[in-house]
């Protein structure tokens, strides 16, 4: 293990630990915004459902392009760019007083993390030999659940549910996160992977190719419903704790379910890895679809804490099976020259956190505290992404045992 951390890229490196400290400082804002809106700026839920979903809309619509243009020109440049855009959202969160000031800083939250993300997770791969890219991917999704150890409890001890100053904190973080991949990108320089010079793909091709892939698209598309699962845990299950009238000081607890999900996830993360290495990579897909959408269902049953932490606690572990084995999957999956392209494509299923705050707002709107009337069609909407992952996971497995079969008489 340690022969293999020191291998790992110093611009790796960064990327980790910018990682860490990135996700510290935004779970200190973004979570609680729903509480805000609705509770400081007195918007509806459904109001509050469509701000939340604009910065997934964004991030849909710019995905794919995001990755793709990262292939044409360059990871270093959309990363600075994308990175100090990032900062200025979070300044326009800080000042924001109206409905619809916090609606464009969303927007612009959602385009640059729909653009750096991808791109940063391509360079990730360029970097990475093939024997610790497993690690590193994990190493990442380790560092984005160790910044989310803490940053909603010094977010709800700063006032995140009443005030928006954490989002200033975090434009500074972010700048300073931009300043040190400038260094590095200069320092690194003589050890980045030259671009390539094959000509890269029209974008039009380059989105046909992805979407005719037979094992991609149905992975993009259960995904999409596993996303959607995933989402409500950020906006439906926020605005619920805050409104239901079964539990006092709502959104208190609802920082602790943040801080025990990044927890969990420290926790159960190597072991599973561990446990799936040599599984087929869609079988953990198909686990945590199942794992989300039964936690769903028991927060809508919970009438106490108690049984909210057992199922945050298995929300958690359907997170780690569903995210843990993405980046390697898509890896696996796309073509080198157009890993940026599937990187990006990918991100299309963020569509599903576009839909979870509106349709949990509209179920909110209709039936306020009942649990289990706003939480069972969740779960149910959850659950549709099994048949797609299945699909992919049997085209898979046929796929590279043809590819084996041509390589053996070659």
């Amino acid at each position: 293990m340690k022969q293999h951390l020191r291998q790992i890229h110093p611009l790796a490196w960064t990327i980790i630990v910018g990682t860490m400290f990135g996700r510290l400082v935004t779970s200190m804002s973004i979570p609680f915004l729903s509480i805000y809106l609705t509770s400081v700026l007195g918007a509806t839920p459904t109001e509050t459902g469509f701000t939340v979903a604009v910065s997934s809309l964004a991030g849909v619509m710019v995905s794919f392009y995001g990755g793709y243009i990262s292939d044409r020109i360059g990871r270093k440049l959309v990363m600075l760019v994308s990175i100090f855009c990032w900062a200025g959202a979070f300044f326009i969160f800080s000042e924001a007083e109206y409905l619809w000031v916090f609606f464009v800083a969303n927007t612009l939250n959602g385009l640059c993390r729909a653009v750096f993300e991808p791109t940063s997770r391509a360079l990730l791969s360029d970097i990475t030999p093939p024997e610790n890219k497993l690690l590193v991917f994990n190493l990442r999704y380790a560092a984005i659940n160790l910044g989310v150890v803490f940053g909603p409890i010094i977010g709800f001890q700063l006032g995140s549910s009443q005030s928006t100053f954490p989002f200033l904190i975090s434009g500074l973080v972010y700048i300073a996160y931009g300043l040190v991949l400038i260094v590095q990108f200069q320092l690194q320089h003589a050890n980045l992977p030259q671009p390539s010079k094959a000509k890269a793909p029209r974008l039009r091709d380059a989105l046909a190719t992805a979407g005719r892939d037979r094992v991609f698209l149905p992975v993009l598309i259960g995904t999409t419903f596993c996303v959607l699962g995933y989402g409500h845990f950020g906006s439906t299950l926020a605005q619920y704790m805050e409104r239901s009238t079964m539990f006092e000081n709502g959104s208190q607890l609802f920082s602790y379910m943040l801080s025990l999900n990044a927890v969990t996830v420290l926790i159960v993360q190597y072991p599973i890895v561990r446990a799936f290495r040599n599984a087929p990579p869609l079988v953990p897909l198909i686990w945590g679809n199942l794992l989300v959408a039964a936690s769903l269902l028991l927060f809508g049953m919970a009438s106490g804490a108690a049984l909210l932490m057992v199922s945050v606690v298995l929300f958690t572990v359907g997170e780690v099976l569903l995210f843990t084995m993405m980046d390697m999957l898509i890896d696996r999956i796309a073509k080198p020259e157009w890993k940026g392209t599937y990187f990006g494509t990918i991100g299309f299923n963020n569509f599903g956190n576009v839909m979870a705050p509106i349709m949990g707002g509209l179920l909110l709107s209709q039936f306020g505290g009942h649990g289990i009337a706003v939480f069972l069609p969740l779960a149910l909407i959850t659950a549709l992404g099994l048949p797609f992952l299945w699909i992919a996971h049997k085209r898979l497995i046929t796929r590279e045992r043809e590819a084996h079969a041509v390589q053996q008489s070659a």
